[in-house]
């Protein structure tokens, strides 16, 4: 994908667009998802994202991954939805409860501890939450980290330590009450 730093007026944008969906669709949706907490505003995000990256695939100049480049557009869209004055004033439920079939039981024993420890990163406030889900789940690397937040390398070295620490004390704290010994 390193073509579009080459791209110019004429090319077929639609065809980037597809290869940037099928490449990275998945990893925008989930990083929209890990921001606001909500399915329906991560597909909206991720509309937006792709449209925004559609709009400004010409500028795109290569001075970051494409990967990151994504993840600032959805990061920023994302905190642009968190700040909207609707959505800090009204929360709406929109839990879906979903039964679990028995032929899905086996699958749902076997990703239970990841997804405990994926609930507990949910529970984090949003800049250590953040920080650990580019860092392992996208597998940036601190300076792509700090230049897609906009924070120091330090900080983000600093905000990584202490969402490791608290994730242990909250995973420690699990393990403890799910043993009775709280």
């Amino acid at each position: 994908m390193d073509y579009l730093k080459y791209l110019a007026p004429g090319y077929d944008r639609a065809a980037v667009l597809r290869d940037l969906m099928e490449a990275f669709g998945h990893d925008v949706w989930s990083f929209a998802y890990f921001l606001t907490h909500k399915s329906d505003a991560a597909d909206d995000i991720s509309q937006e994202v792709f449209l925004a990256a559609f709009n400004g695939l010409y500028g795109f100049r290569g001075e970051c991954t494409i990967k990151s480049w994504l993840l600032t557009i959805t990061r920023n869209k994302a905190l642009h939805y968190l700040q909207n004055a609707f959505i800090r004033k009204v929360t709406l439920t929109d839990r879906l409860v979903r039964g679990v079939s028995p032929a899905a039981e086996q699958i749902v024993f076997d990703r239970l501890d990841n997804r405990d420890l994926w609930d507990t990163v949910m529970r984090l406030p949003r800049k250590y939450r953040e920080v650990l889900v580019l860092d392992y789940h996208y597998g940036l690397k601190v300076k792509e980290i700090a230049q897609l937040i906009r924070i120091s390398e330090g900080t983000v070295k600093s905000r990584a330590h202490r969402a490791k620490k608290i994730m242990s004390k909250l995973l420690t704290r699990n393990d403890e009450e799910a043993l009775g010994y709280e």
